[in-house]
């Protein structure tokens, strides 16, 4: 077990900032002292095996997303990270932790969707990492099944209003998963849109010939987000059922959940870098000599992109700042241009729906702090101790307190960040972040008291991470 001292840094929190040293005892941190403090009589620096200097750095609580998609089989294809490519570019970016999905499709077994989840990621994550449970198939199997994830460490599942014939679940289906939820304790996580209504004006705009990738957002109507976010917080109403909205991305969606939370109902939201800073515009205007207009499909996912004309990306700011969007996560389901998302060459609904950000997030989110947008201790907030709070691994992580693991990243104010898929250390032959210039850079990433980067080298190793058993949520009411 080695020890190490970081020294000089400003310590920021979801709560404040101040000037203080940090000591990691083998993978837990011991101690948060006063700047040169001695222990037991003893100067501490001195008597560490390592000392890292954060003179004019900030020194915050590992990164933790909360919503990613390795390996995940989707449109004919899969995503193109794996746990160990995947994992290793989120230490890159700052993130110590993720939770990815488990997934059961209808006809499987709840339990053999997690094996075979277990499997893929068991021995290859370079940080640590928990599961979700993907419920692609209500039925009474799989409703007895949802019964035994809390003692597999898994407390939250997801249902989809979307992807009929894939993922779908009818109101039936959700109310019966969400008495469970009420039941048990467990997290409802909702894909909020209407996928039967999407796929009607779908099929009618490449019927008419509109099949480049912009239209898969038209498809996507912000209405058909906002009807099923209400919809499924009326069942949650109903039920008792806490409920968490993934990737919202219209502003009507968030005046939804806004309008539960003013209640005092458990009703929670979590947004994404991508409806921060993208819009759809970029699909409409994406052109590239190797590509076309078929250079749009870099930026598809699901749901979409909004337009800029109608405020959404500024209106999802505001509900950072409010609360009434308690969180950001990358929703990283990565597709290659060549090979994968060319599946929809001709016909925006073959094109695999996801973003790759999982390396970026930490970054993109101080740029809202450098831009005024948020504060210093609501981007730590927002990308580490909520996600712990919400999805019940607070203590352990989320916080630099003695006792929680030793994940802390130092991260350099002063420093500079280019995005470009040339230096990008994601398992993707494109970014949709090309040119993107953050006022900060990550110098040193620690994951459970291991040093896995530092000075622009990676020094982690496959394995390296843990799988992380999670309890309750610790942000119901």
């Amino acid at each position: 077990m080695s020890t190490t001292l970081i020294t000089g840094g400003t310590v920021v929190s979801a709560t404040g900032r101040g000037d203080a040293d940090v000591l990691i005892d083998g993978e837990r941190i011991v101690a948060v002292l006063a700047p040169g403090s001695e222990l037991l009589g003893t100067d501490v620096a001195a008597s560490v095996d390592t000392v890292i200097d954060a003179t004019g750095k900030y020194v915050i609580p590992g990164g933790i997303d909360a919503h990613t998609h390795m390996e995940l089989p989707f449109g004919g294809t899969s995503a193109s990270d794996t746990f160990e490519t995947g994992t290793r570019a989120a230490a890159w970016g700052g993130t110590t932790s993720i939770i990815d999905f488990a997934v059961q499709r209808y006809g499987e077994r709840v339990q053999d969707g997690l094996a075979a989840w277990h499997e893929k990621a068991r021995g290859n994550c370079a940080i640590d990492y928990g599961f979700h449970q993907i419920v692609g198939g209500v039925d009474d199997d799989s409703l007895a099944a949802m019964r035994g994830l809390l003692d597999e460490g898994i407390s939250s599942f997801k249902l989809f209003m979307a992807y009929p014939g894939v993922f779908y679940s009818d109101d039936a289906q959700v109310l019966k998963a969400m008495q469970v939820s009420a039941e048990t304790g467990l997290l409802t996580m909702m894909h909020a849109e209407n996928g039967p209504a999407i796929d009607v004006l779908a099929a009618q705009l490449a019927e008419a010939g509109k099949k480049a990738p912009y239209y898969h957002g038209i498809a996507r109507a912000w209405q058909m987000e906002e009807e099923a976010t209400h919809r499924a917080i009326m069942l949650a109403n109903l039920t008792g059922a806490p409920l968490y909205t993934v990737h919202v991305s219209a502003k009507q969606a968030v005046d939804q959940i806004a309008w539960a939370r003013d209640q005092g109902w458990n009703v929670f939201g979590e947004t994404c870098p991508q409806y921060l800073y993208l819009s759809l515009e970029e699909q409409l205007g994406g052109f590239s000599e190797e590509w076309g207009q078929f250079e749009g499909a870099k930026w598809v996912c699901s749901t979409p992109l909004r337009s800029s004309k109608d405020g959404h990306q500024h209106h999802m700011w505001q509900a950072l700042r409010t609360n009434d969007i308690q969180m950001v996560s990358t929703d990283h389901c990565p597709f290659c241009m060549k090979g994968q998302k060319d599946l929809g060459l001709d016909d925006f609904r073959a094109i695999p729906n996801g973003i790759g950000s999982v390396e970026h997030r930490m970054d993109l989110m101080y740029q809202g702090v450098v831009t005024g947008k948020i504060t210093l201790e609501r981007w730590v907030e927002l990308t580490s101790t909520t996600p712990a709070r919400m999805f019940g691994l607070y203590g352990r992580k989320g916080v630099i307190q003695p006792g929680a693991d030793g994940d802390v990243v130092v991260y350099d104010p002063h420093g500079h960040t280019s995005i470009s898929a040339a230096t990008h250390h994601m398992n993707m032959d494109h970014s949709a972040w090309e040119g993107y210039e953050i006022d900060g850079h990550v110098d040193t990433v620690i994951s459970r008291g291991k040093v896995v980067v530092d000075g622009g080298k990676y020094l982690g190793s496959k394995g390296d991470g843990h799988y992380l058993k999670r309890g309750l949520s610790q942000y119901l009411i």
